[in-house]
């Protein structure tokens, strides 16, 4: 059934003041900010302001943020982290695991972002050994690649749900069942996908999925999360902590270390409160407008998209199907640096990675962005590849 690309945008792009000015189609980066998010960091102000230092009620603030997040993701609240980035999250889980009993390996794929592949390469000082699994030269990664790479060695198989230099997306479930049947666990990176599609962590059979508000959750920088599966929870013991991950904050006992037995064990010091305002805030929101009809509605603006630039000849890097791509599309460039400056002077934001134009529309862009966009590409049509 085709979605009018009209109706969603709307109703809410009124919300997103950056559209009197530009055209914003660069979620891959950064959400646009909301007028709710705006009044959310205005709120923390005025708590702060009229309280002091109400820290019951902004302890209060992060049990609702992370109630709001596992049930964004079909997760228990015990299974969830609440953490000031994926780095954080992920760094606490790996201190955790031990390299030992003849599973020594990690396998990562050649599509994850920085931050995956060093904290898993640091772990080698540890005695982890790290197998990558590379891309084939579509820009894709087939299934049977992990399936080589994964073996009764492996201890743990980082993946990601969406590339964020090519928008290829991956068979996360495939790779899962083929690490639980050789006893491995499975990270997911879901960070270019949450809030863009729905994401449950039980139908992606993954053990640990982290994330981060930034996007198309539409929050700020400073908020991510990570979630465990409730059996593995106590039988990880991270040992990068902080106070806010012992099982009683406020017995401040520097004496003895006793991890909380959910998964607040991997969290650290005092959390980012102001981005937690934001995250409830961008998170709300991103409920109302519906994550299921934002995926709908971005499908379709893509596919307008595609459509545009096969007429201008441009080299799409992103696979065509859905199964195979999310929400961000890559297009490949002679200089990206150039193009995308050249698109700003236009009015029209987008961002860059490796050789690669990224465009990432949400849900409150409209196909006359698209045509917006497209026609700036014709402009600089010289400087696609």
């Amino acid at each position: 059934m085709a979605v009018d690309l009209g109706t969603l945008p709307g109703r809410i792009r009124h919300r997103f003041p950056v559209f009197e000015q530009r055209v914003y189609i660069n979620s891959c980066s950064q959400g646009a900010l909301s007028d709710s998010v705006r009044d959310a960091y205005r709120r923390y102000l005025d708590d702060w302001d009229e309280h002091g230092a109400p820290w019951e009620y902004w302890v209060g603030q992060l049990e609702a943020v992370r109630a709001r997040i596992a049930g964004l993701v079909n997760a228990g609240e015990d299974e969830i982290a609440v953490t000031t980035s994926v780095s954080a999250g992920v760094s606490a889980l790996a201190s955790g695991l031990r390299f030992d009993g003849g599973r020594d390996k990690v396998v990562i794929s050649d599509f994850e972002f920085p931050t995956i592949g060093q904290i898993w390469h640091a772990q080698k000082r540890r005695r982890a050994r790290v197998e990558h699994v590379p891309a084939e030269s579509d820009g894709t990664i087939p299934l049977e690649r992990f399936d080589e790479a994964i073996d009764e060695q492996t201890a743990l198989v980082a993946v990601t749900h969406v590339c964020f230099r090519n928008g290829s997306r991956l068979d996360v479930e495939g790779v899962a069942q083929l690490a639980h049947e050789r006893g491995a666990l499975v990270l997911v990176d879901a960070y270019q996908t949450v809030g863009s599609l729905p994401v449950d962590v039980h139908e992606l059979d993954c053990d640990f999925l982290v994330a981060g508000v930034l996007k198309y959750l539409l929050g700020s920088a400073g908020l991510a999360f990570l979630f465990c599966r409730s059996e593995l929870v106590e039988g990880i013991e991270p040992t990068a902590t902080g106070w806010f991950a012992d099982q009683d904050i406020f017995e401040m006992d520097i004496r003895d270390y006793s991890p909380a037995r959910t998964a607040r064990r991997f969290e650290a010091g005092t959390p980012p409160i102001p981005p937690i305002y934001a995250a409830i805030a961008g998170i709300e929101l991103m409920q109302e407008i519906g994550i299921a009809e934002t995926e709908r509605h971005v499908r379709e603006l893509n596919a307008l998209l595609r459509e545009g630039l096969d007429e201008l000849g441009a080299r799409v890097v992103t696979p065509h199907e859905p199964e195979r791509s999310g929400a961000l599309r890559c297009v490949a460039s002679r200089d990206v640096e150039a193009l995308v400056a050249a698109l700003a002077d236009q009015g029209i934001v987008t961002s860059s990675r490796d050789a690669n134009l990224r465009i990432s529309p949400h849900c409150y862009n409209t196909a006359e962005d698209v045509r917006v966009l497209l026609d700036g590409l014709a402009t600089n049509r010289s400087l696609l590849a």
